[in-house]
């Protein structure tokens, strides 16, 4: 299942690659400070790799802080069940 994802994600990109080419529109793009003349396609490539980068380190730490939680509390309850034996046995 895992590789028909990868082959659907890497077939995916394949065709956004194919038409972005088809797409060479020079556009005027302002942006904070100053403005600049951009092909479409290169201008809309920057932008979702800067978004896929970005949404990658807000879930990726998201992700480490659930899975560090979840390390602590199984920590916590392999204690608390030592105790509980200790007590059960006295």
């Amino acid at each position: 299942m895992k590789i028909i994802k990868i082959v659907a994600v890497i077939a995916l990109f394949l065709i956004a690659l194919a038409l972005g080419s088809q797409n060479q529109t020079t556009v005027n793009f302002n942006y904070l400070l100053a403005q600049g003349d951009f092909h479409l396609s290169s201008l809309l490539g920057v932008v979702f790799v800067s978004g896929f980068g970005l949404a990658w380190l807000v879930f990726g730490n998201m992700h480490m802080r659930s899975q560090l939680k979840i390390h602590r509390l199984k920590k916590q309850l392999n204690k608390q069940s030592k105790q509980v034996a200790a007590a059960t046995k006295a």
